[in-house]
C-alpha cells in the first residue's frame, strides 16, 4: 500500500484528493494536515467522506510526513517549496498542486507570484505532471509540478497542431471559462453566491499567472516563438472548464486529416476523448470525472479546438493522482475511472 499524506486537506483540491484516494485500492491515507482544524475528524468537516475517511486533521508540527511514501500539497503557492526539500531528503515523493515548481525560471516565478522562491535548486529536478505529454519522465520523478487547470486544456488542445508544424505559433488565442471552485475555498466577495450567480465576467485580461506556464510548455513543442493571447472568464457554476482555442493554419490540410491527427495523438490517452469533428463538448459531460473531451472545428484557415474538463479533477486532483499512479508503477487510471455525473 502507498502511504499518502496530504498537506492542506480543507480546500477544494484537498477534499477532491480525499474523495479519489479514499477509494483507491492501493492507497493508505496516513496524514492530513490543517493547522486551524487540528484534531477535527475529516468526516465532520466533509460529511460526504463519512465511512470512507476515519482520520482527523493534524497540525503540520504533529504530522510525521516522513513516514509517507508520497505527500500531496493542496496548498497556496509557497508552502510546498518550504517543506519539499526535507521530504525529498527523507525519500518521500512530492506532488505539488500549486505553482511552486511549474516554472523553471526563478525570476519569472517571482515576477508572477510576488514571493521569493526558497529552493530554486529543485526547479530543474521537478517534472511537469501533464501525463499525456510527459508520461515517461513522470514515471521516474520524485517531485511533480502538477499543471494548472487552464494550462491543461490549452496544452492538450494546441499540442498536436504545434507538434505537426501546422499552425502559426505566434498567433495562438485561448478564450477560457471556469467555474467558481477554481478560485478556491475561501471567503472572497467576488465568489460569493450573490456576486457570481447570474453573472459572467472576464478577469486577468492584462496578464494571468497561467500564461507564462502555458507559453513555456508550448515552446517545448515547436521551434517557432510562441505568442499566446489568453483570456479567462468566471462563469456561475461550481465545477467545469471550457476552453475555446484558435490557431491559424500555415498549410493546407483537410478536416479529415486534422481529425486523424488528434485521434492518433491521443489514441493511448485514457482520459482524453477526441469527439467527432464538429462536436460541441459540454462541461457537464466531464463533471466529477478525470476525463477531458475535445472537438475540432474549422473556419477557413482557422482551426478551432473546444476543450472541456472538470477543473477540480483533470484540472487538479485527478491529474495529481494520475501522476502518483505512474510514479509507483501502477496503471495511470487506477482509482480514476469514475463516470461523469449527469444531470
Amino acid at each position: 500500500m502507498i502511504k499518502v499524506g496530504i498537506v492542506g486537506g480543507t480546500g477544494y483540491t484537498g477534499v477532491e484528493l480525499l474523495r479519489l484516494l479514499a477509494v483507491h485500492p492501493d492507497v493508505q491515507l496516513t496524514a492530513i494536515t490543517s493547522r486551524k482544524e487540528d484534531g477535527l475528524p475529516v468526516a465532520d468537516m466533509f460529511p460526504s467522506l463519512r465511512g470512507r475517511v476515519n482520520l482527523a486533521f493534524s497540525s503540520p508540527d504533529k504530522a510525521d510526513l516522513t513516514q509517507c511514501d508520497v505527500v500531496f500539497f493542496a496548498t497556496p503557492h509557497g508552502v510546498a517549496m518550504a517543506q519539499a526539500p526535507a521530504l525529498l531528503a527523507a525519500g518521500v515523493k512530492v506532488i505539488d498542486l500549486a505553482a511552486d515548481f511549474r516554472l523553471k525560471d526563478q525570476a519569472t516565478f517571482e515576477q508572477w507570484y510576488k514571493i521569493p522562491h526558497t529552493c530554486p535548486e529543485l526547479l530543474e529536478q521537478a517534472v511537469y505532471g501533464l501525463v499525456e505529454l510527459n508520461r515517461d519522465a513522470i514515471k521516474g520523478a520524485k517531485l511533480i509540478a502538477n499543471p494548472g487547470c487552464y494550462p491543461t486544456t490549452m496544452q492538450l488542445g494546441f499540442y498536436p497542431l504545434l507538434k505537426a508544424g501546422l499552425v502559426d505559433a505566434g498567433g495562438l488565442i485561448a478564450d477560457c471559462k471556469s467555474g467558481v471552485s477554481g478560485a478556491g475555498r475561501k471567503a472572497e466577495i467576488a465568489t460569493l453566491f450573490s456576486e457570481s450567480s447570474d453573472n459572467f465576467k472576464a478577469y486577468g485580461v492584462a496578464g494571468h499567472r497561467h500564461t507564462p506556464e502555458t507559453v513555456a510548455q508550448l515552446q517545448n513543442f515547436t521551434d517557432q516563438p510562441v505568442n499566446l493571447i489568453f483570456t479567462p472568464h468566471l462563469v456561475p457554476m461550481i465545477r467545469g472548464m471550457h476552453s475555446t482555442l484558435y490557431a491559424r493554419l500555415t498549410r493546407d490540410i483537410s478536416n479529415e486529416e486534422l481529425q486523424a491527427l488528434f485521434e492518433a495523438q491521443y489514441a493511448d490517452a485514457a482520459f482524453v476523448d477526441v469527439m467527432p469533428f464538429g462536436s460541441h463538448p459540454e462541461t457537464r459531460s466531464t463533471r466529477g470525472s478525470n476525463m477531458l473531451r475535445l472537438a475540432l472545428h474549422r473556419h477557413g484557415n482557422m482551426v478551432i479546438v473546444l476543450v472541456v474538463q472538470d477543473n477540480l479533477v483533470k484540472g487538479a486532483s485527478g491529474q495529481a493522482v494520475q501522476c502518483m499512479n505512474l510514479m509507483f508503477g501502477l496503471d495511470e487510471g487506477k482509482g480514476l475511472n469514475q463516470v461523469a455525473l449527469l444531470p
